[in-house]
């Protein structure tokens, strides 16, 4: 599943600096001619794909672009300075178009390309280049170009950096809402989420990143059943896997049941989803009778690092939160 995250900017390159008119003047020095220099080219604006990024969100706040002129030419042949280059960092995956006429530019897929979107206009020239045996003393010069202005449309389709999996009534919808704005539909019965859910979730530190909420999993997903292979497609897309499970209906006798339901069918579908990075994650420990399940299912696995929340109170989902902006800087 891709997520959606788009901004309009407008970027504008630098005008080149215009030549310089100028004669050399020096004592003892006759017919000292013309010496103006050159204007420095303005800068440009240059996309670079930083894989470090993963949203657009600063190009949600900042609009406006601008490349710096380049200086005057002066006296003496001495080159105007050129104009320092504007470099926009954008995500893998950023597609970027002409907002006016929605003309597609450039897909930017691979990491640390570089594209000059609006090049600096070139510095004039100065008088010293007009001179010839029939015009010694040329007094003009010429002026720089001016730079390019264009609006630009950038969208990201970003892969959900976090995919939420588990049975059906696992408190998926009820968490992707406590972490995020997104208002998925939540009620008490198996399949409430049709369709998968994304939401954008702002950590203490680090970038936001995107958390998809994906239709809950039965025995035989592999095969097309229940909800079926359409969403465990979306979750090989997934960057880390909250497998998230109900407290509530661990079963003392068996408590790894479910857990190794839902691990068998991403296994049975894809070797590069049983790989995936996964939390596990204990919901609902807010009901009543809900610890001695939670002790038993880390006493199968003590080993594995469990976490303990409940997404309706909000009792550990601060800590969840935390651990998965410090997994997605560290990948």
């Amino acid at each position: 599943m891709k997520f959606v995250d788009e901004a309009i900017i407008t970027v504008t390159s630098g005008n080149g600096g215009p030549g310089c008119v100028s004669f050399r003047r020096e004592r003892y020095i006759e017919f000292g001619g013309p010496d103006g220099g050159d204007g420095g080219d303005g800068g440009s604006v240059i996309l670079r794909v930083d894989p470090g990024q993963r949203t657009l969100y600063e190009y949600r706040r900042q609009k406006l672009f601008h490349a710096k002129n380049g200086a005057s030419g002066l006296g003496k042949q001495k080159h105007g300075k050129n104009g320092r280059h504007t470099f926009l960092d954008l995500p893998p995956g950023t597609m970027v178009s002409n907002a006016d006429t929605l003309d597609p530019i450039i897909d930017l897929t691979s990491e640390h390309t570089e594209h000059i979107i609006a090049e600096g206009g070139k510095g004039g020239q100065g008088n010293k280049r007009f001179a010839s045996a029939t015009n010694r003393t040329p007094r003009f010069s010429q002026p720089g170009i001016p730079g390019t202005e264009i609006k630009l449309k950038l969208e990201l389709k970003l892969l959900a950096d976090v995919g939420i999996v588990g049975l059906p009534n696992a408190g998926k919808s009820t968490l992707i809402s406590s972490i995020s704005a997104a208002r998925p539909k939540v009620a008490d019965y198996p399949f409430t989420t049709l369709t998968p859910t994304l939401g954008m979730v702002e950590p203490p530190f680090g970038e936001p990143f995107a958390v998809a909420d994906i239709p809950g999993l039965i025995e035989g997903a592999h095969e097309g059943i229940g909800l079926g292979i359409k969403f465990l497609k979306h979750i090989e897309r997934t960057g880390i896997l909250i497998h998230l499970i109900d407290a509530g209906q661990i079963d003392p006798e068996n408590p790894l049941e479910s857990f190794k339901l839902i691990n068998k069918e991403l296994a049975m579908y894809s070797k590069k989803l049983a790989q995936k990075t996964q939390i596990v994650v204990l919901n609902k420990t807010d009901l009543t009778g809900s610890q001695n399940r939670v002790d038993k299912f880390k006493a199968a696995v003590p080993n594995l690092k469990v976490l303990t929340i409940s997404a309706v109170t909000g009792q550990g989902v601060k800590s969840l939160v935390k651990l998965l902006a410090s997994k997605l800087q560290k990948e």
